[in-house]
């Protein structure tokens, strides 16, 4: 009897701590996204399909849409209510909750002290999920607002063209002015106008002490992980001392591995929710990276401050991963710009060696960056032809080489995860990296060339923003584009799958991105004689 009480005493002991160790892998991820973009808010979701495991987001409508900015305060209540009690981790987008996005952030609106008590709502959330997994991520603002002409509901919207161009110019100046440069700059500055120009420097402050809040709420254990991205600024503006301060920040905190800053945006919720899941069963992937050519390590992006190797090294810690030489759980592949034919070749028998060593490799194409998108086709056309498409883990091959390898990176890893934990979606996986090929290639590199040229013949120069009676038609076009490449890449994909059902649309009322919604399905045997 002694033993038995003692048993149904150590059951009851250790019984919560083992359902809070298996809580990660199996209870949702919360996700708060950037903005309603797909590769913001729909990869994300995907890329738990594909690992088994469920990530949820707050309604759609909440998040607005382009230039309606999303709304943080009802975002505050859909964290307070079902996926406070649910989910195991929760990765959080800074700039939705202070700001209503990414777009937002941009432009003045929200002040200080809205994001001040917002993001001190995450506060609350760490005293009622002691232990979940919090990661926040944001952004250090870029050199310019959202670029808009100033046409229908866009005409009063902050720094439509052409301000946006002169203050463009102004933030890609070096801070402080070289001597050559303060002419131009004061130029540049009566061409803005002082509202604007003023306007502009106070989002940028406002922006600066947020993004240190964020530091000091991480430093006190509110949030486990933050990661700021640097949005699209190169090696030379305003962005410059913004990031120094907010390092020396970082170091004062002492936050060491907890905190990070590095290029890119977009791909960091995906960057996140992959770290979630590897962390979820306890593996930290061993990630090897390979390039094309024997310096690529030092390829600089121009929309981005660090060269490549150090954002592929960041990206991999955000991932949860650690870059090694050799024994890698997955070979990170990347093709620079003007690799020539003869090293494009030997890419292509070292990808083929690892695939069949049964070595998972992500593969990401950077040659369109420079404007090389008919080498990033072929190259694409290449991989589906001699059968290596289908047998990749990840590919990505479009925007940023940070944009591109966090994608690629986080498809791997979602996949490596649902392998080790007996709930891989294959089909889930299938249907990533067939998104990923329309988008990459078959949108950016034939599609949207036809969208802009049909634009341009009709008189439209500018394609970031469409009026509705002009944005109907061309997502149409763009519709009736990609369907037909669709059909034609799947049979060279997966041939023995088939569409069975897909959506597309054009979800900003712009050319730069198609959102694609894509269910596959087994072909049926043909029936007996």
């Amino acid at each position: 009897m002694k033993g038995r009480r003692a048993g149904l005493i150590l059951m009851v002991l250790i019984g919560p701590l083992a359902a809070r160790a298996a809580l990660p892998a199996r209870s949702p991820i919360a996700l708060v996204p950037l903005d309603d973009r797909p590769v913001t808010q729909q990869l994300p979701q995907m890329l738990g399909r594909i690992a088994g495991r469920s990530v949820i987001e707050p309604p759609r409508a909440l998040l607005g849409n382009y230039l309606t900015f999303g709304e943080p305060d009802p975002i505050v209540a859909w964290l307070n209510g079902a996926p406070r009690r649910r989910a195991g981790a929760f990765i959080i987008s800074t700039d939705m909750l202070a700001y209503g996005g990414l777009v937002a952030s941009r432009v003045p609106g929200a002040t200080y002290a809205d994001a001040y008590f917002r993001l001190h709502e995450l506060e609350h959330l760490r005293r009622v999920r002691p232990h979940a997994w919090i990661a926040g991520f944001g952004t250090i603002m870029r050199l310019a607002p959202t670029g808009v002409p100033a046409i229908g509901p866009a005409r009063g919207f902050f720094a439509a063209y052409p301000a946006w161009k002169y203050l463009q110019a102004y933030a890609n100046l070096h801070d402080p002015l070289l001597p050559a440069e303060r002419a131009r700059a004061r130029h540049l500055a009566r061409l803005i106008g002082p509202p604007t120009l003023d306007a502009y420097l106070a989002t940028r402050a406002r922006n600066r002490r947020v993004d240190r809040l964020i530091l000091h709420l991480t430093a006190q254990g509110t949030l486990n992980r933050v990661v700021l991205g640097q949005d699209d600024a190169g090696l030379v503006g305003m962005h410059i001392p913004d990031i120094l301060q907010l390092q020396a920040t970082m170091v004062q905190l002492g936050l060491g591995s907890r905190a990070s800053i590095e290029p890119g945006t977009d791909e960091l919720g995906m960057a996140l929710v992959a770290h979630a899941l590897a962390r979820g069963i306890g593996w930290r992937p061993r990630i090897a990276v390979r390039y094309s050519t024997p310096d690529g390590a030092s390829f600089q992006d121009p929309l981005e401050f660090a060269p490549i190797g150090p954002t592929i090294a960041s990206l991999i810690n955000v991932c949860g991963g650690r870059e090694v030489r050799q024994r890698a759980d997955i070979t990170l592949f990347v093709r620079l710009p003007h690799a020539g034919k003869a090293r494009d070749s030997r890419l292509i028998a070292r990808l083929r060696r690892t695939i069949e060593r049964g070595e998972p490799v992500a593969f990401v194409d950077l040659s369109f960056i420079g404007g090389g998108y008919g080498a990033q086709g072929h190259f694409a056309r290449r991989l589906l032809d001699d059968g290596l498409m289908s047998r990749l883990d990840a590919y990505a091959s479009w925007n940023t080489d940070a944009n591109s390898v966090g994608t690629a990176l986080a498809e791997a890893i979602a996949a490596g995860v649902g392998r080790r934990d007996g709930r891989y979606n294959r089909l889930a996986h299938q249907e990533f990296t067939f998104d990923r090929i329309l988008d990459d290639v078959a949108f950016h590199v034939d599609v949207r060339p036809d969208l802009n040229r049909t634009l341009d013949l009709e008189g439209i120069a500018d394609h970031t923003y469409l009026l509705p009676q002009v944005a109907a038609p061309i997502a149409r076009l763009n519709r009736a584009l990609l369907w037909n490449r669709a059909a034609a890449i799947l049979p060279k994909l997966y041939p023995a799958l088939h569409i069975a059902a897909m959506r597309i649309t054009l979800p900003w009322d712009r050319t730069f991105e198609t959102r694609i919604d894509v269910a596959l399905a087994p072909n049926l045997p043909p029936p007996a004689r």
